[in-house]
């Protein structure tokens, strides 16, 4: 495998931009005067996507200090979830689930296709800086499993050959489909509806003959 786990430097200074900085005053002010370090989590997500889809410590600081927390309190919710990455992450960051329901419906062949398609291990990195691959313990698509999340969009109802072509798309620099892959819509049984479709029908055509 060629990907890369190299060392980083952190940024010695942060500081939102005017359009973070918006979003920034329009999330603090939803909470009661006193209660601004409930604004913790969406502002450290706006700093992560500021900052290349990563944390580095002087935005968890800046983050503290607007909203008057010990920093130690940031560094505690940025390290306790998952959605936040505190070194640098490729282009993409795919997001493989391998929690009970994707394992049960194949997540372990949708992990060594991307491994092989990748030439990357779980956290690694492309040498290109397109891909980063992690595992997920949950995403919360478990009826259309097994799926990945890429940044901000779910690929549903993978097997190894739909998630390969997903990555592929993405690297030519288009953009997949997204949801699920076999063509069903949302989270319907995968052959179609079985319950209430007479009713439904007939409902319909008395609504009709009215």
């Amino acid at each position: 495998m060629s990907g890369h786990t190299e060392t980083f430097e952190q940024p010695t200074s942060f500081a939102f931009s005017s359009k973070s900085m918006a979003a920034v005053q329009a999330i603090i002010a939803k909470y009661p005067e006193g209660w601004q370090a409930s604004a913790v989590m969406p502002l450290l997500d706006l700093a992560q996507r500021q900052h290349d889809g990563w944390l580095p410590r002087v935005a968890m600081d800046y983050v503290a200090d607007m909203l008057g927390m010990p920093r130690i309190r940031v560094y505690e919710v940025a390290t306790f979830y998952t959605m936040y990455n505190l070194k640098p992450i490729g282009k993409y960051h795919v997001q493989i689930c391998t929690n009970l329901p994707c394992w049960l419906r194949g997540s372990d062949d949708v992990v060594a296709s991307c491994k092989r398609k990748l030439g990357v291990g779980i956290g690694e990195t492309t040498d290109d800086g397109l891909f980063t691959l992690s595992e997920a313990e949950c995403l919360g698509a478990c009826v259309n499993a097994p799926m990945m999340q890429i940044n901000d969009d779910f690929y549903e109802d993978l097997d190894a050959g739909s998630a390969e072509t997903v990555l592929t798309e993405l690297a030519a620099g288009g953009k997949p489909k997204t949801g699920s892959q076999i063509g069903r819509y949302t989270c319907e049984p995968a052959g179609g509806l079985t319950s209430l479709v007479h009713q439904a029908g007939d409902r319909a055509a008395k609504l009709g003959e009215a």
